[in-house]
């Protein structure tokens, strides 16, 4: 059985957790964690992609819900393909599971559990075919994977255990949330001589903390200080690939969009990567010295056409 996962304590937030507390904590660890604040630290990165596990289910009731009723055995319910609201402990035990929702799941091999199931509660044309012993392929299986925009950004793999085999299934560059990744002949092993069925991994692209994603393009939302606003001068753009230098001209206004292009994402098919659009934040400063304030004053004095 897979280890359990307490999502509640990795957030820090208790069960009864609001989905406001839910989302606050996991903004602030995610920053705190972030492999751009944390270069080359992997303890960093692995705790990353863990508040990040945690956030995809505790953020969804629906999956929420079944984590609080499955307990110790989501991450076999999950293994199993997470499909439906169904209680499978109960349904586990009446198939001869084992007792206190112990159990094991191989995708290989003899009658598959829902091959038991089916037994259990009508079997369909799949009980007949059993009967005359005809080539029936395996059912596929559909599980969900999620990783982080820099993954989908880079490309990434993931690693299952199937039938008691270790998998490493890589996910391709440009991933978006959706992107259905076929594994032929991994899915339940078929019935008859007939072939096994194929594992498809149902993509999910979290939300990143600082790039929106339109498509293959990207949006940032950048400090720019009130001076380098008025002046024109130069900045520092974090992208996906490396940081880059943007020229601002002199009298850029807040919520002003800039095209860095090339610099979205990959695309899944062709070569062209989507652009990034760097959005000017103007930093108004909070506080001044006197002399600031008397220059402030003395610039305001000297427009007469003020908006």
């Amino acid at each position: 059985m897979a280890g359990y996962k307490d999502y509640y304590k990795t957030l820090g937030v208790s069960r009864n957790a609001s989905e406001k507390d839910i989302k606050k904590a996991y903004r602030k660890l995610a920053r705190q964690y972030h492999p751009d604040v944390n270069p080359g630290d992997r303890a960093a990165e692995e705790r990353f992609k863990e508040i990040n596990e945690a956030n995809e289910v505790l953020a969804d009731p629906e999956k929420r819900a079944q984590y609080d009723r499955l307990g110790n055995q989501y991450q076999e319910w999950q293994h199993m393909g997470g499909q439906g609201n169904v209680p499978w402990e109960d349904l586990i035990r009446q198939a001869g599971g084992g007792s206190g929702g112990q159990y094991q799941y191989e995708f290989s091999g003899g009658d598959s559990f829902f091959d038991i199931l089916s037994s259990m509660f009508g079997g369909g044309g799949r009980q007949q075919a059993r009967q005359t012993r005809m080539p029936i392929k395996g059912r596929d299986i559909e599980q969900e994977v999620t990783v982080t925009l820099e993954e989908a950004y880079h490309g990434t793999t993931r690693e299952f255990m199937l039938g008691g085999h270790r998998l490493s299934v890589k996910i391709p560059k440009g991933a978006r949330t959706g992107t259905r990744v076929r594994v032929g002949g991994k899915g339940e092993s078929g019935y008859a001589g007939g072939p096994p069925g194929d594992l498809y991994l149902i993509v999910r692209v979290q939300d990143h903390p600082d790039y929106a994603r339109e498509g293959d393009a990207l949006v940032l939302d950048l400090p720019v200080d009130l001076y380098t606003a008025v002046l024109g001068g130069e900045i520092e753009v974090p992208t996906l690939s490396g940081k880059v230098r943007l020229k601002v001209p002199a009298g850029t206004q807040s919520g002003q969009k800039f095209r860095l292009a090339g610099r979205g994402m990959p695309p899944l098919r062709g070569d062209r990567h989507g652009d990034l659009y760097v959005r000017v934040m103007i930093h108004v400063p909070r506080s001044l010295s006197g002399q600031e304030r008397e220059l402030f004053e003395k610039l305001a004095a000297m427009r007469s056409n003020k908006p």
